[in-house]
């Protein structure tokens, strides 16, 4: 649908108040009452963008695969050094510590409240991760290419060793609600990424 200026805002505003929402109480916590409460607008309204809660939530995993790869950072340059994958593992232990170990609404926690019946929810979600990975791997590639990294390594390996360490390190970071779970698998897999520099 192609949307005015003032629907792209309002289409904003209703995912801005279900990403804080999902933040706060998790998927099954949030209805599509308490989004079109928080977002000030009416039910024709929230249904003229979303037809239903699977569709609002489907469009916040779309959100959030394009938001950098730390909730609440800026964008980070490329992460094609070790220096700036290790900015990149900071960033994500600092964000989490800022959260006390509460979550955001990442990727990890929207795959942990994944209805095994949604096939369409988890290709959303698999996309979503697909293109971080490949955010990983770009950086990892002009790494080798560069001759920072062993001819041998295996990008896609060592790309999903990192996902692999943000996104379950999230996830038993906001369960357990302390960084040491996110600290020790970023650490970890870079450890292991240091493994292969020449």
């Amino acid at each position: 649908m192609t949307l005015t200026r003032k629907g792209q805002a309002t289409r904003e505003r209703i995912l801005e108040a279900a990403t804080a929402l999902i933040a706060q109480n998790g998927v099954a916590g949030t209805s599509t009452e308490d989004v079109r409460k928080a977002a000030g607008i009416s039910g024709s309204q929230l249904y003229h963008y979303f037809d239903s809660k699977q569709a609002l939530i489907r469009a916040v995993i779309t959100r959030q695969a394009e938001a950098p790869l730390i909730p609440g950072q800026p964008l980070m340059g490329a992460l094609d050094s070790f220096d700036a994958l290790r900015a990149w593992a900071d960033a994500a232990i600092e964000s989490q510590e800022h959260n006390n170990g509460r979550g955001d609404c990442t990727l990890a926690t929207l795959a942990g409240e994944l209805n095994p019946a949604d096939e369409q929810t988890r290709e959303d979600l698999c996309n979503a991760f697909q293109r971080w990975q490949a955010l990983l791997h770009d950086g990892l590639k002009a790494m080798r290419e560069r001759g920072d990294l062993h001819a041998t390594a295996d990008l896609d390996e060592l790309a999903l060793a990192l996902l692999t360490a943000l996104q379950g390190g999230t996830l038993l970071s906001q369960t357990l609600r302390t960084t040491q779970p996110m600290r020790a698998a970023m650490n970890a897999a870079l450890a292991y990424i240091q493994t292969f520099a020449t």
